[in-house]
């Protein structure tokens, strides 16, 4: 993954179309070596996940090239790098596993819903009214991670009790367990089996939301 890495710094340093094209064989390197780590990626997860067996690279990947249609920001290239493995893909809507690497800033990886839509919030909200306990537990269970409170509502929203047990997941807008890694951890030569490891005991906690999701889908 050292070269994913390089690529990335050196294009931090010149985000720019001139020398973009300029390194276009050095892109397409660093892509290859990123697409066969996240092929051998979703073969592990599918291994203690089967919702995502039939994925394919392309279902979990995303273009270097960012939509500047609505952003201040002009840089045309994005300077990081991802990989997203859920049941259906990466535009289905529902929780996965997701690597994040981009050097001099924070490389994690984590697991969960990122900004749903606002009919799954409320069925995973509903579901922690009614199984405050097993969702509680299923964070727990994810060793090594932590809750992400990003964005998350100040107050409990209306429609649900601020006095129930775990009325403070109530007011997450995302759900999603996150670990931090350093760069030794993305230059190890098992890089791919110590993600797939320590992601395993996020299962739990996906199928949870999952199964949210899917109740939210069956009401439409």
């Amino acid at each position: 993954m050292k070269r994913v890495l390089d690529f990335f710094k050196e294009l931090q340093q010149n985000n720019n179309k001139q020398w973009f094209d300029a390194h276009k064989q050095q892109y397409k390197e660093m892509l290859a070596v990123h697409n066969a780590f996240s092929e051998k990626l979703i073969a592990g997860i599918a291994g203690f996940d089967k919702s995502v067996a039939d994925l394919q690279v392309k279902d979990c990947t995303y273009r270097i090239y960012r939509d500047l249609r609505f952003s201040h920001d002009k840089t045309p290239y994005k300077q990081h790098i991802g990989t997203f493995v859920c049941p259906h893909g990466k535009k289905s809507g529902y929780a996965g596993y997701y690597v994040h690497i981009e050097p001099n800033a924070t490389n994690f990886i984590c697991a969960g819903l990122w900004c749903p839509e606002p009919r799954f919030v409320k069925s995973v909200r509903e579901e922690i009214m009614l199984e405050g306990k097993i969702f509680d537990n299923s964070i727990r269970k994810a060793k090594g991670f932590k809750i992400s409170w990003e964005d998350s509502l100040k107050k409990v929203p209306a429609g649900f009790n601020a006095d129930d047990e775990f009325a403070d997941y109530y007011r997450l807008k995302s759900f999603l367990v996150e670990k931090e890694i350093g760069e030794d951890y993305i230059l190890d030569e098992h890089f791919v089996e110590k993600v797939v490891a320590d992601l395993k005991v996020t299962y739990e906690f996906n199928s949870l939301l999952n199964k949210s999701v899917e109740y939210a889908l069956e009401m439409f």
